[in-house]
């Protein structure tokens, strides 16, 4: 196969449609907007509209609420530390806590409080500090020899803060 050989497959491309370019291009004069009216000028945005008549959003009842205070939690999964610490990228005789997170890239943000679920196995002693545990989790733990610790959220803003200056 030469550079000069290469073709796209046929109807991959459209050549695009060219408006207001006469009558006989099918799309000339008006451009494919009809005649006159609201739609035909410039500017106009008219989403939801529906002449006059209740639109259907306002019609639909609503339903719950978002709760502003909630708290997010990025989870992460036992099996996932268990990988990191089988790559030597974790060291299990140190404290796994959430600047060691921060710097693999298991956590983006300093914002987000971290939750170890109990998918996978852990078969290393291992300490860990962070938000929250599902209960599942902390009998793994537990039951490898290991020891948890739970922080509030104040206190993790404040050690990232530290670590960042």
């Amino acid at each position: 196969m030469k550079l000069n050989q290469i073709k796209d497959n046929i109807g991959s491309t459209k050549n695009r449609k060219r408006i207001g370019r006469g009558i006989g291009s099918g799309t000339g004069k008006t451009s494919g907007k009809g005649h006159k009216g609201q739609k035909a000028r410039s500017g106009v945005s008219i989403k939801g509209f529906e002449g006059g008549q209740m639109p259907i959003h306002r019609r639909l009842p609503k339903r719950g609420f978002t709760n502003i205070n909630r708290t997010n939690y990025t989870e992460l999964n036992l099996g996932r530390i268990q990988k990191l610490i089988d790559s030597n990228k974790i060291d299990p005789k140190k404290i796994i806590n959430y600047k060691t997170l921060l710097d693999l890239g298991l956590v983006s943000s300093n914002k987000n409080r971290i939750k170890i679920l109990a998918k996978g196995e852990i078969k290393s002693k291992i300490d860990i500090e962070v938000s929250a545990f599902s209960n599942s989790a902390k009998e793994i733990i537990e039951k490898a020899g290991g020891s948890i610790m739970i922080l509030d959220n104040k206190r993790i803003d404040k050690k990232a803060k530290k670590s960042e200056d």
